[in-house]
């Protein structure tokens, strides 16, 4: 017998959805994928049950670039709870410690926040998803198990106090990958002296998606009642997730070659990096890679 065919349309683009608070990275992209009717999806990077806001899902071809996401950079809103620490480091787990807060000036606070600015350290929380032997952290955490997590570099680029109450902070966050704003909170808050853990947490920005439009799930139920069409209109092209890299457009003898896996030689091109493949009709083709000799090399092409 054959291998059955895969369920679903052969859809391509990138969603922004607005991920509503308790639901999973992962639950929130199988609804997306339900409602498109798609054969393929794959997030960008898992946002917590608890946090809100932008988690780019990407269908059939964009799944290929779904990785050079996972590296971009990040912007969050979050609110952190002052006085108290928790195990997991925000408000869904149990109460470790409780201490009194100081009345801390904006300009104490504001000092302490730059001290976390450039390139630091951060131990990740045991609640993640981290794996240690095939096993995710979170699930050794749930067993009441915890063991020795290496420290990881990540960088803050920018950290804004956008208000400040008696026993809370609102923050204003630009970092790096692999940033874990939990592991942020509970650490200024230790630099306070009084604990921290985190209330509230919303992404704003995931790569060059800034000051995009982003949808709820009762936005794309309405337009889901129009059909699939008006769902589709609803998708950013692939190349819109690498609009920071720099373009080469190919002829159609280069653009074949490229097809079919060989690098070419384009004149006048960048000398290095990853760049976004063109025809002369700004027909998107994949990602290239730069080699040593001048040459591009196909690294992502795109059937669309």
């Amino acid at each position: 017998m054959g291998r059955g065919r895969a369920k679903g349309r052969n859809v391509n683009g990138i969603l922004l959805l607005d991920k509503p608070e308790g639901i999973s990275s992962n639950a929130a992209l199988q609804h997306v994928k339900r409602l498109f009717n798609a054969t393929k999806a794959g997030h960008t990077g898992s946002l917590d049950p608890m946090a809100t806001g932008m988690l780019p899902i990407c269908l059939g071809e964009a799944t290929k670039i779904s990785g050079f996401l996972l590296d971009a950079d990040k912007r969050y809103r979050c609110t952190c709870q002052l006085g108290i620490k928790t195990s997991s480091g925000d408000r869904e787990g149990e109460v470790l410690e409780r201490r009194p807060v100081g009345s801390y000036s904006q300009q104490r606070v504001s000092e302490v926040l730059a001290g976390f600015v450039g390139e630091i350290q951060q131990i990740p929380p045991m609640y993640s998803a981290i794996k240690r032997q095939g096993v995710p952290l979170y699930k050794l955490a749930h067993q009441g198990i915890e063991i020795e997590r290496e420290p990881r570099s990540v960088t803050i680029h920018n950290l804004d106090l956008v208000s400040q109450t008696k026993e809370q902070l609102e923050l204003a966050v630009h970092c790096s990958k692999g940033t874990y704003v939990r592991t942020l909170a509970e650490d200024i808050g230790e630099q306070l002296g009084c604990g921290a853990h985190l209330v509230q947490l919303r992404r704003t920005e995931v790569g060059s998606f800034a000051g995009q439009l982003m949808h709820t799930f009762d936005e794309l139920q309405a337009v889901a009642e129009q059909g699939l069409g008006a769902l589709d209109a609803l998708l950013l092209p692939v190349e819109c997730a690498l609009e920071d890299w720099p373009d080469i457009k190919l002829t159609d003898d280069a653009a074949f070659y490229l097809r079919r896996g060989q690098a070419v030689f384009v004149p006048q091109g960048p000398t290095s990096g990853l760049v976004r493949l063109f025809t002369q009709k700004c027909q998107f083709l994949g990602i290239g890679q730069i080699l040593d000799d001048g040459r591009v090399a196909p690294k992502r092409m795109m059937v669309l």
